[in-house]
């Protein structure tokens, strides 16, 4: 492809997106095909010669895009949220052109020293002491893992990473952590039957003395405490669990305290929901997703860290083809996790951060919080829908109960579940508290307004008089 037809497809391209962006409303929040459906309109061997972009850009219309499940649509509720902007497409689209790989500082001064600072000025807004520092990994499971493995390191003094384990290593979540909790531990060879689940309270948030106990009879039993992961707007429910009173216990046993607030981080920097993170200073790490709810498109994870040197020293190998002579003045983020190699990520980050600026964020994650808020509220006009859970943020937990038994309850609402998202116009999805079937609705998409919360909740409504007439 030369300079004029990469031009020319170029423009067609983004005058789509920018018209895909604008019409997302227009597509079924969730794709309608099935299993195996896309995969058979693909042929099964490579083209052998060169066809014609004007024929690729006509199957992506064709095939792909009825395969796409809309992020970015406004009636985008479950899950969380995966949001993108226009500038953050603009700076993923430079980040591409420029092909940058910043795995250390020289093979691209500007990637490492724009992370740097972008960073910062995510510690700084939602309120992180100085002296932690921060990286960008993938995602926040990466994050957590790579936690898991510091906090290994740095309680064995570094010799599981030269020998290998010695003995059993302990992990503490409550039992509403994320799965990503679980995968880390087995791939980190904690081993998944020391991984101890903490119960939880009526809001589903850790209980600091079932933490200490678990931990007391650990010690007892000639058990290694090693870390606790805390999180912060868990999955299933958005709860917060007690970072204060967690901290003290880690800093009380030596434990290594990771802070998973990869979805409600973004809201501290709102001042009004900064006590969730009360007591993240306590913490040796912690991250939050700015893929998730700050505009910035995937993959995007704020990992921070309070003692580099230990992250370091668990990640770093120094081949000598990897050496430069300004490795002792310069970060080299191939250091600070998993990958080698390493996408110029902070940009598209940059171009968000100077296009909204911290007041035009917060206005957004205000709006978010205030539709749930109001989702909620009309929802309870209702008697019969169920709160099952404290909105702190913008996910609601509920569920439809006229007072049928709980087997029967569990049934209606993962029918009425169905129901609505056959809709096309809304996409919510499910979990379970208590054993109760809870249908999420988390408000976080960018293009969300207040008349697609009313749509949800007439076609909620809807759904059910539908389903009760049967």
């Amino acid at each position: 492809m030369d300079k004029e037809k990469f031009r020319k497809y170029g423009y067609e391209l983004i005058d789509w997106v920018a018209d895909y962006l604008e019409k997302a409303e227009k597509y079924p929040v969730k794709s309608t095909v099935q299993p195996g459906e896309i995969k058979s309109k693909l042929p099964p061997s490579p083209p052998v010669h060169p066809e014609e972009m004007d024929q690729v850009l006509e199957d992506f219309h064709k095939i792909i895009m009825p395969g796409i499940t809309h992020w970015q649509h406004p009636g985008w509720f479950a899950y969380f949220p995966s949001n993108n902007s226009p500038a953050s497409i603009l700076g993923e689209l430079l980040s591409a052109g420029l092909g940058t790989q910043g795995m250390v500082w020289q093979t691209s001064p500007a990637a490492t020293e724009l992370e740097e600072v972008v960073m910062d000025w995510l510690r700084q807004m939602i309120g992180l002491p100085e002296g932690y520092a921060g990286v960008i990994q993938d995602t926040a499971s990466t994050a957590t893992l790579c936690a898991l493995l510091a906090a290994r390191e740095r309680a064995t003094g570094f010799e599981v990473n030269e020998v290998g384990f010695s003995q059993a290593l302990r992990v503490y979540a409550s039992r509403e952590a994320h799965s990503s909790v679980e995968k880390g531990v087995k791939i980190a060879g904690f081993g998944k039957k020391n991984l101890v689940y903490i119960p939880v309270d009526d809001e589903f948030a850790l209980i600091p003395g079932e933490l200490e106990r678990a931990i007391e009879n650990d010690l007892r039993a000639g058990l290694k405490p090693v870390c606790v992961v805390a999180t912060v707007g868990t999955t299933s429910s958005g709860a917060v669990d007690p970072l204060k009173p967690i901290g003290e216990i880690c800093r009380k046993y030596g434990l290594w305290l990771h802070v998973d607030a990869a979805y409600a981080g973004t809201a501290a920097i709102l001042p009004e929901k900064r006590w969730a993170l009360e007591g993240a200073d306590y913490a040796d790490s912690l991250v939050f997703n700015p893929h998730k709810w700050m505009l910035t498109n995937f993959d995007c994870s704020a990992f921070f860290v309070k003692d580099p040197q230990v992250l370091t020293r668990t990640f770093e190998i120094h081949p000598e083809y990897l050496k430069t002579g300004v490795d002792a003045v310069v970060k080299n983020y191939r250091d600070w996790g998993i990958q080698l190699g390493r996408r110029f990520r902070a940009l598209k980050l940059w171009f968000v951060l100077r296009s909204y600026g911290l007041e035009g964020i917060k206005k957004i994650i205000r709006r978010h919080i205030h539709l749930a808020e109001l989702f909620r509220d009309e929802l309870q006009q209702d008697r019969r829908y169920e709160i099952l859970a404290p909105v702190y943020f913008s996910l609601v937990c509920f569920r439809f109960n006229d007072g049928r038994p709980e087997e029967e309850l569990n049934r209606f609402n993962q029918q009425l579940l169905e129901a609505v998202n056959a809709t096309g116009r809304v996409f919510m999805t499910h979990t379970t508290l208590n054993g109760k079937y809870t249908i999420r609705l988390v408000v976080g998409q960018r293009t969300t307004e207040e008349r697609h919360v009313r749509q949800a909740l007439e076609i909620i409504k809807q759904k059910t008089a539908e389903l009760l007439q049967f």
